[in-house]
């Protein structure tokens, strides 16, 4: 079943543009991980977060992602890392325009 990754955590930018020129490479990178699909980037500026909603073509791949994106997060000095795992209804999913 194909599975969504949401991951949360305090980051102190940089956002907006600064953000996406900062981590082409990263999000070139993300694209060759084992069952990735897609990923929407998050960011909020006010709260001072960051994160993304992935999808994954199976748990395994997900959790094998969090965990090295997690390493890699706390090697940034991110320590409190927050995340979710989820069953897609593709189905419904499709009706409401998901692209999958």
């Amino acid at each position: 079943n194909m599975k969504l990754l949401q991951i949360d955590f305090k980051y102190n930018g940089p956002f907006g543009d600064k953000m996406s020129g900062a981590f082409v490479d990263l999000a070139q990178s993300i694209n060759s991980e084992k069952g990735f699909i897609s990923k929407i980037w998050t960011e909020n500026q006010t709260t001072n977060e960051a994160g993304g909603i992935y999808l994954f073509t199976d748990e395994a791949s997900a959790l094998e992602y969090l965990d090295m994106h997690s390493k890699r997060l706390n090697s940034f000095g991110i320590e409190e890392i927050n995340h979710k795992i989820f069953d897609v209804n593709i189905p419904l999913s499709v009706i409401n325009k998901a692209k999958l």
